[in-house]
């Protein structure tokens, strides 16, 4: 926001420190100061009561003239500032003059020296004395605004003086003995405890009439105002509609209006934004902000002017975000939409005539403001008639095009470019309320135009130095990431006329061709633009092909392969937070919409394993994408050439698609609390399905079209959409699955049965709550449901029990054959180890060595008789 910081003007004349005073009577007052009194350099302790008696003492003859004289020895003895222990005596005393004032007008120069000294610091003699008499000092400052009631130019200016000093100290004339000066910011605060803003704001409607008095007060204000404190209490004083309703009263000086801008800026900086718009959310501050920043518009001159008259934009723009502020009623509307707009559209309005802007810098961030006001003016619906009679969408569409170099602008390249950012970023906003006027100026064909220049490879360098510029040095990512949200907001309104335009002007060829474009220009500093626009790409085709078949062939295989590529990104980029994650949403999204419901497209995304990568990405087990992804995997296993996809998968482990949706299932139950054995078995075979919050929540009888517990239950979770797959895959050939899986997939089996059970238990319920009672056939079939659907509980658990006991006994079976493999082996060790030691003994033991070649002797000859018997037989 530009803040006007200008010199100030000249100050209003300030009084003299001698006033004059005119009276029929005149009495001399004649101060004496002792010689001891000089020599100590300070002020002699008062009897202040005893000035306090003489002032409350009525009906003697010289009374006058004693009050007078006591209250000048008082400013004497004082001249060097308050001490705190003193303040309440003499603040007393002030206001006994401030009430003699009215028929003494000889007691107006006393109570005028004694708040010219309160302009000097106070004087404490303890460090402990700022909060002794803090009170005392909070009441006693605060009571300068009541004086303001006092009919009396130079006493009022003199009390705006004393408080402004309070900012502005200045030190005592000589060194006090024993003495020391309050902090300096003592006086600010007691200002903020005593109410002393409130009772100046106040003060204003007395000063209506009178501009110099009314200038110091807002002077005043313009420093009280720089604390939170004071603001708020200013807030509750009504200030700001205060103060603004009265801008553009006349003011040669032009004090008023800077220090009444400054104010209410600093009231929106330091209280409550919402009390301030409501403040001046009312006819009269709007006319007089209307009138004031005219005359600056047109009139302005000055470096100055410029900064005030954008300061009081940015003021209306803040108040134009409450729908309830009257800114169509009051005129402004229509005015500052002629302003926004002459440049580009020629209008022969007496306002704008002759009139142009300069490519100074306060000129060009008032085009900005501008720009920014209409964002915010066009979400009233009574302004859309207004930006159509103000052409405000061709003004706008006049800078998305190609910046021609022959022509001579009036802005720098910097500023035009910067400009053409913000206008296309207004269009985005404002052209979805205007659609008529978006296709009377052929708005498809003037941003596919633009898009087409962007992604050419011309020698244009952007600067890239603005907020809308961010990561476009260079290059025309900017221009390209403003375009494609142009029409991705033209697009999400889903409406035939645009879309159907789109797509016959070659919008879906034009944008693979740019995401293809976008995937070779990769450049890491601007990776998260890049993504950004790839993002927005694809949620246009979403949009685009969603509702159309004829948008999806056109989307075909050249699309298929750009979605192909997203996929295969490294999962280690979701976390890197530039933009992956919504790039693949944006994926998935295209998917459903793009591919799903065509066919060929279908076959070749199957073909080019597109199953595979889906399934990849939910094994990555990431919450955000699991219900996208199976939601995408129900409507594929329509196509018939889905299933071998899925079931030929494997991930990690060798894991298969069955067990990785039946994992899922388990640990969505874990999070959503539902009651399962430490086997994974029901517990609860009435309520198999119930989440923990599904039994905190009472049953209510609710209308038939609002969707019950259960029924939301279905939606907010994937269990339905993992039963929708595994069922269209067949439950009774999944591969790779484990004893646990098959005692959950007999749970997802039934899902449904438990499911519609559920929904007839909470009928029932309502039933009774509503206090009906069904006839007779109505309740036995009630009891009927509700006792088949518990039955089918106890069925599943039966056969989860036998599949359990089955796991059990296989296991036992399997760990005796590991037993016995384990015995066998053994016994073969020992046979080895016999075998050795024998071996070892018939080497190394001499005495074993013969008898076992006697026995072999023994052996051979036994041998020798028996063959030699055996041919004496023969």
């Amino acid at each position: 926001m530009s803040r006007a910081e200008a010199a100030e003007p000249a100050e209003a004349p300030e009084p003299s420190n001698r006033i004059k005073f005119s009276s029929p009577r005149q009495i001399p007052i004649v101060g004496v100061v002792t010689e001891d009194e000089e020599v100590q350099g300070a002020f002699k302790s008062m009897d202040l009561n005893r000035v306090i008696k003489l002032f409350e003492e009525t009906g003697k003859d010289d009374l006058e003239e004693r009050q007078l004289k006591s209250v000048k020895k008082l400013v004497q003895c004082y001249q060097n500032g308050f001490p705190l222990r003193d303040l309440a005596q003499i603040f007393k005393i002030l206001n006994l003059c401030a009430e003699k004032i009215k028929t003494q007008p000889h007691f107006i120069e006393p109570a005028y020296n004694i708040i010219k000294l309160c302009g000097l610091p106070f004087l404490k003699k303890k460090a402990s004395d700022e909060i002794t008499y803090a009170e005392d000092t909070a009441n006693s400052i605060g009571l300068l605004g009541d004086l303001m009631k006092i009919q009396n130019s130079e006493l009022r200016i003199q009390i705006c003086k004393c408080i402004i000093d309070f900012y502005h100290a200045e030190p005592p004339k000589k060194h006090i003995t024993g003495y020391q000066q309050a902090s300096s910011s003592y006086k600010i605060k007691m200002a903020e405890v005593g109410e002393l803003a409130k009772t100046m704001i106040q003060s204003l409607e007395l000063l209506e009439n009178q501009l110099v008095e009314k200038l110091w007060v807002l002077k005043a204000l313009q420093h009280l105002s720089t604390s939170e404190v004071n603001c708020t209490l200013m807030v509750k004083a009504q200030a700001a509609s205060g103060i603004c309703a009265h801008l553009n009263d006349p003011d040669p000086s032009g004090q008023l209006l800077f220090r009444s801008s400054e104010i209410l800026w600093n009231l929106l900086e330091k209280s409550s934004k919402e009390e301030i718009i409501q403040q001046l959310s009312n006819l009269k501050c709007l006319l007089a902000l209307k009138e004031v920043f005219k005359n600056l518009f047109i009139r302005g001159v000055s470096h100055y002017d410029r900064q005030l008259r954008n300061d009081i934009l940015v003021i209306t723009t803040i108040i134009s975000q409450n729908p309830g502020a009257p800114m169509v009623e009051s005129g402004f509307t229509r005015d500052l939409i002629l302003f926004a707009t002459f440049n580009e559209v020629k209008s022969q309005n007496p306002l704008v005539k002759g009139l142009k802007l300069s490519n100074s810098y306060e000129d060009f961030e008032l085009k900005k403001l501008l720009f920014n006001i209409i964002v915010i003016l066009c979400k009233d619906l009574s302004t859309i008639q207004l930006l159509i009679d103000g052409k405000v969408i061709l003004a706008l569409f006049t800078y998305v095009k190609r910046p021609e170099k022959h022509k001579i602008l009036e802005w720098s390249a910097a500023q035009y470019e910067e400009l053409q950012l913000h206008a296309i970023a207004t269009l985005s906003s404002v052209a979805p309320f205007l659609i008529d006027e978006y296709l009377f100026y052929k708005g498809n064909d003037q941003v596919l135009e633009f898009l087409a220049w962007c992604d050419n490879e011309d020698s244009f360098f952007s600067h890239g130095n603005s907020f809308h510029g961010a990561g476009g040095r260079g290059n025309k990512f900017a221009q390209m990431r403003y375009s494609l949200r142009l029409l991705r907001a033209m697009v999400y309104l889903e409406n035939d006329t645009i879309n159907k335009d789109l797509c016959e002007n070659g919008a879906i060829q034009q944008l693979i061709g740019i995401f293809k474009n976008t995937i070779s220009k990769y450049n890491d500093k601007e990776e998260a633009i890049l993504l950004e626009i790839q993002s927005d790409i694809l949620l246009i085709l979403s949009g685009l092909c969603e509702y159309h078949i004829p948008g999806k062939e056109i989307f075909g295989t050249e699309g298929v392969d750009i979605i192909l590529h997203v996929m295969k990104t490294d999962p280690k980029k979701l976390q890197s937070g530039l933009g992956y994650n919504v790039l693949l949403y944006s994926t998935l999204d295209s998917i459903w919409c793009c591919i799903l419901g065509c066919y060929p497209s279908e076959d070749y995304f199957l073909e080019k394993e597109g199953i595979f990568l889906l399934l990849d990405l939910l094994a990555l087990n990431q919450k955000k994408f699991c219900n996208l992804i199976l939601g995408i995997m129900v409507e594929f296993c329509d196509n018939p050439k889905t299933a071998a996809h899925v079931n030929a998968w494997r991930g990690k482990k060798d894991q298969t698609a069955a067990s990785l949706l039946i994992k899922l299932w388990r640990k969505e139950e874990k999070e959503l609390g539902v009651k399962r054995d430490k086997y994974g078995k029901i517990v609860d075979t009435k309520k198999p399905l119930f989440t923990s919050f599904q039994e905190e929540q009472k049953i209510i009888p609710l209308p038939a079209n609002c969707p019950t517990i259960a029924v939301m239950d279905v939606a907010e979770n994937i269990r339905a959409k993992i039963y929708a797959v595994l069922g269209k895959l067949d439950f009774e050939n999944l591969p790779g699955l484990s004893a646990e899986d098959f005692v959950t997939l007999c749970i997802i089996h039934r899902y449904l049965d438990f499911k519609i059970g559920e929904i007839w238990n909470e009928i029932y319920e309502e039933i009774k709550l509503e206090k009906l009672r069904p006839v007779t056939t109505d309740k036995k079939i009630l009891e009927s449901i509700t006792a088949a659907s518990e039955n089918i509980g106890k069925m599943v658990v039966s056969l989860q029990s036998e599949m359990i006991e089955s796991q059990a006994r296989q296991d036992v079976q399997n760990e005796q054959k590991v037993y016995t493999k384990i015995q066998a082996t053994h016994k073969q060790r020992e046979l080895a180890n016999k075998s050795w030691e024998n071996f070892l003994a018939r080497t190394s033991n001499a005495k074993t060595l013969k008898g076992e070649n006697g026995q072999e002797m023994k052996l051979k000859q036994t041998s020798t008789l028996r063959r030699k018997q055996a041919l004496a037989d023969c």
